[in-house]
């Protein structure tokens, strides 16, 4: 189910705004900020949380945690090569 604005209706009765209107249908259809791999933050005390993140096929050793000011940054990038012959490959070793 899509839930958009429809401004069709305002351009017959709004001359010179149609500029206006497209950019304001063209903001709305924004893809969303890509959110893999799925974490979790969970709050365990006032000032105390945990994240959990899914990273399937990274061992810690790919992977890597640093603190920047303000900043928690998680990246991973797969090492090595993978020779096997997948009969279907559905987890993802994309970089993060």
């Amino acid at each position: 189910m899509r839930t958009s604005l429809g401004f069709a209706p305002l351009y017959r009765s709004s001359i010179g705004f149609d500029r206006m209107f497209t950019l304001l249908e063209n903001a709305s259809r924004v893809q969303a900020i890509d959110s893999w791999p799925p974490y979790d933050i969970v709050e365990t005390g006032e000032d105390d949380y945990q994240i959990t993140m899914a990273v399937a096929g990274f061992p810690q050793t790919d992977s890597a945690i640093t603190h920047e000011a303000n900043l928690l940054v998680v990246s991973g990038q797969k090492t090595g090569e993978d020779n096997a012959q997948y009969l279907h490959r559905g987890i993802s070793y994309r970089a993060f």
